[in-house]
């Protein structure tokens, strides 16, 4: 089969760039990614940030499906252990109503920024797993709330007649394995977890638990950061020695940053000791074809035919320059 690929824009703010201009390209970016043939375009969710600024991915999807006609507009991921499933289901519903066929809900783990934002979402105390409400977003999406619920018989209007399509993003087994309960596809974002054994395992893991709901098979899409240009040397430039930190505090729990810096802050706002584990970022980069043969053969190494593409390095016209090459390097590619 053809590879089908994708785009996750974070919707950076550049030095000098205001938040406004990074949510402008945000817009010509989902216009571009349609008139050149990708299959979705999905926007993060981050918190407390004065380098990204899309911290509300409903509303900003809202814009970008009325600033486009045909691709499929989702979130990479909106993070449900901050909200009520209910709600989540009625803005999802909202825009699935208004833009039929088109419209991708996203569930990620990470929490989005550091533990102060964290505080600030989860303003009450919600004992329930992000397994029990991602249950109640799937029951919300589809209909009222099942049986035996608490709230039995409650509806997240409107009801549209084609849901917005669900997916699980993480990092790890343990997101392998809710994706695989819920019977909902996976996505493993490589892109911030480069451990290339944790994704083999956590593919590998999806598939064998992965249980068939009405009809459905496992549906593996692996998230890369790729920068494509016109030469290895100029891609190479433009990609420069980004880092990939993963944090472990003394709790046990662990997240991955972008820099030391990041890794003690979030320590702080934490309260915990922690050490850390820096590695190089996994970026996938060069000419067309050297991008097309890496993807190729990650492709065959997890058994994936589907991507989602970020690219989060370079000004604007260089991002704009890779998509566009990346896309005529995978044309008519099969894996």
């Amino acid at each position: 089969m053809a590879i089908k690929l994708g785009i996750l824009d974070q919707s950076i703010a550049y030095a000098g760039q205001t938040t406004a201009e990074a949510l402008a390209n945000t817009v010509k970016l989902a216009q571009l990614a349609e008139a050149l043939g990708y299959e979705r375009f999905w926007v993060s969710e981050h918190h407390d940030s004065a380098q990204f600024a899309g911290s509300s991915p409903e509303v900003l999807i809202g814009y970008l499906l009325a600033s486009t006609e045909r691709i499929r507009i989702g979130s990479g991921g909106v993070m449900l252990q901050h909200y009520s499933p209910y709600k989540v289901a009625e803005n999802f519903n909202v825009l699935a109503s208004l833009a039929p066929g088109r419209v991708e809900l996203g569930i990620g783990r990470a929490p989005g920024g550091l533990p102060r934002s964290t505080k600030a979402l989860q303003w009450t105390d919600d004992s329930r797993t992000l397994s029990d409400k991602l249950a109640e977003v799937q029951a919300y999406i589809s209909g009222p709330a099942s049986e035996g619920h608490p709230l039995e018989g409650l509806k997240a209007s409107p009801i549209p007649e084609q849901p917005a399509d669900l997916y699980i993003l993480g990092t790890s087994v343990s997101s392998a394995e809710l994706a695989a309960e819920r019977g909902l596809p996976y996505v493993f974002a490589l892109f911030i977890n480069n451990d290339p054994v944790a994704a083999k395992q956590a593919f590998e893991t999806y598939r064998s638990r992965f249980a068939s709901t009405g009809g459905s098979t496992p549906r593996s899409i692996l998230a890369l950061s790729v920068i494509a240009a016109d030469s290895d040397e100029e891609a190479a430039e433009l990609a420069g020695e980004l880092k990939s930190v993963r944090v472990t505090l003394s709790s046990g729990k662990t997240v991955n940053v972008s820099t030391e810096e990041q890794a003690q802050e979030f320590a702080r706002q934490a309260g915990e000791s922690y050490t850390t584990e820096v590695r190089a970022a996994d970026m996938t980069k060069g000419a067309k074809e050297t991008v097309r043969s890496r993807i190729v053969e990650l492709g065959r190494l997890y058994e994936v035919e589907e991507f989602i593409i970020t690219t989060a390095v370079g000004e604007f016209e260089q991002r704009v320059r890779s998509f566009t090459l990346l896309k005529e390097a995978l044309a008519e590619q099969v894996v």
